[in-house]
């Protein structure tokens, strides 16, 4: 029986290449959407969420 070279999975690149302006756009994004949503759960952890804005519940 022969083996074959271990290539990951056929029709995907190797996770460590991001050549494709696509692929490096859609991580880049990712990133910030990901940095900006641990932003807001820090900001409402400290209980500072809300605060600039009124609430529209106390008319």
């Amino acid at each position: 029986m022969t083996t074959r070279p271990s290539t990951g999975k056929p029709g995907k690149p190797d996770a460590g290449s991001a050549t494709n302006p696509r692929e490096a756009r859609l991580k880049a994004a990712l990133k910030a959407n990901l940095a900006r949503r641990k932003a807001q759960a820090r900001k409402r952890a400290d209980g500072s969420a809300g605060q600039d804005t009124p609430d529209p519940q106390k008319d």
